[in-house]
């Protein structure tokens, strides 16, 4: 299935001749060249002349110019330029800061800032506490990045990561109604990251980490965790990590299969594997067996990454070696966040009945989804134009709104695992199947739902600052299937 690329939607204005049939003649020539006409606006028409506004989808940059150059070939037409959707709607940045408390006069002024503003000031002085109700402390979240890993372009430097964050933020907003602002570090050192953090944080009700290379996002994250009493996730981990545990939840229920009695292959042990990895445990799977370029990583060997060391140690209880090819034979899962094409048909042949293969390498997965179709019973991949996307947009706008309302100190493996369950729940009894196994990330029911889940497990596990725990309580909202009591026991 050959889709476009989202972003090359092109807005190509042109001047023509304004006579019968010039219309014809460029929408054909448009689609003699295999672009894909969304839409035509006129700007401006006079007797002879008009200029008109033709929206187009293409493949690709070199598709571009031809596009363009066979309308720039019509007599009688003049292409006046040639504008990106995308790079028109990053135009200023994409956020603003807006002033919740009209200032008309004198006396709001003296309420919002000087003199009015010396007792707030006081106020939280003598109570500290008071921060989260007298200021944008109690919905606030900062997004920080040094833009070493962005989405998967890598290492592009922290000007470049700006419209990342900033549409982050656009989404914490518009999802989880929670005001979010992107900070950009110049530096790739994980001790001045910590520290401008920890500097910064008083403003913040939580700390959402992005984009930052593994393994320092391992270090990061850890410390922060450590040193601040405010919630700290790195969502490039537990973002990813929450959805796919949802996401696998509900694919077990469809081949009938147990969490604790799963043999799981993850493929890439980055941030994202190994987060994934970590959640998968702790919900009950026993047997995960984690490849890299290396091969199957296996206790006792000697690795140079602390982070692989301690994975070899946690997982792959057989001690499996070998390439991905060797150790997928009678997997039940395969989870892929690495590369496209490393995937065969042949490794899905070797896999147990009803395979589950989440393959979810951005843009290329690490197997064409209808290639992998007809050996596999579960698909799930990252992108948006196929069945199950696994998209941490369905679990960070919750997981930190839950968080904030309750104040939590932190983000721990409980929340987590809740959030997960809180997604896969989105997906009633009579509307799962193969295609259906995780929410669409447009079904505002995912973050209420997830929000309710965080705040319940935050409560029940100690690290709400708030006294009373709200109701429903988790059982309630979201009851317990046979096939979780493993689960539960973790959870319990």
């Amino acid at each position: 299935m050959a889709t476009a690329p989202v972003g090359l939607r092109l807005t190509i204005r042109v001047e023509l001749k304004n006579e019968v049939g010039m219309i014809g003649r460029i929408t054909s020539a448009i689609g003699a060249a295999g672009g894909d006409i969304g839409a035509i606006d006129i700007i401006q028409s006079r007797r002879q002349l008009e200029v008109r506004d033709f929206t187009i989808r293409v493949q690709d940059p070199e598709h571009q110019n031809r596009v363009t150059e066979v309308i720039s070939a019509i007599p009688g037409v003049k292409v006046l330029g040639v504008a990106d959707r995308i790079f028109i709607a990053h135009f200023g940045g994409k956020i603003e800061i807006q002033a919740k408390v009209p200032v008309k006069g004198r006396e709001d002024l003296s309420i919002v800032y000087t003199p009015g503003v010396a007792q707030v000031c006081k106020a939280i002085a003598e109570d500290p506490a008071k921060a989260f109700t007298l200021t944008i402390k109690s919905n606030t979240v900062a997004i920080v990045s040094d833009g070493t890993a962005i989405l998967g372009l890598g290492d592009l430097g922290p000007l470049a990561a700006m419209p990342v964050m900033e549409g982050k933020a656009m989404l914490f907003k518009q999802f989880g109604g929670v005001d979010a602002f992107p900070i950009c570090l110049n530096t790739k050192d994980p001790d001045e990251i910590v520290e401008t953090v920890k500097r910064i944080a008083p403003a913040f009700g939580g700390i959402n980490l992005e984009d930052i290379s593994a393994p320092r996002c391992f270090q990061v994250e850890e410390r922060l965790i450590k040193e601040l009493d405010i919630p700290v996730m790195h969502d490039d981990q537990h973002g990813t990590a929450t959805v796919v545990l949802a996401g696998l939840m509900n694919a077990v229920k469809i081949v009938g299969k147990r969490l604790a009695d799963l043999t799981v292959v993850v493929c890439g042990i980055g941030a994202a594997g190994v987060a994934s990895s970590k959640i998968l445990m702790a919900a009950g799977v026993r047997n995960i067996i984690g490849v890299d370029r290396q091969g199957a990583l296996v206790a006792g060997e000697n690795y140079a990454n602390p982070v692989w060391a301690w994975f070899a140690e946690a997982t792959n209880p057989e001690r499996r070696r070998g390439t991905l090819s060797d150790v997928i034979a009678g997997a039940d899962v395969f989870i892929g966040v690495s590369g496209p094409g490393v995937l065969k048909v042949d490794d899905l042949k070797k896999m147990a009945r009803d395979p589950i293969v989440f393959a979810m390498a951005n843009p290329t997965p690490e197997i064409d989804p209808e290639e992998a179709a007809p050996y596999v019973r579960v698909l799930a991949t990252g992108r948006s134009d196929y069945p199950n996307q696994v998209n941490n947009l369905l679990a960070f706008p919750g997981i930190f709104k839950g968080a904030l309302q309750c104040r939590a100190r932190a983000i721990n493996d409980q929340m987590k695992l809740a959030a997960a369950r809180a997604i896969a729940s989105a997906i009633g009894p009579n509307e799962l199947h193969e295609d259906y196994i995780i929410p669409s990330v447009f079904n505002r029911q995912v973050t209420e739902v997830v929000t309710q889940a965080v705040i319940n497990a935050a409560y029940e596990s100690g690290v709400s600052r708030r006294e009373n725990a709200p109701e429903p309580t988790r059982a309630a909202m979201l009851p317990k299937q046979p096939w979780e009591d493993d689960w539960y026991k973790n959870l319990d």
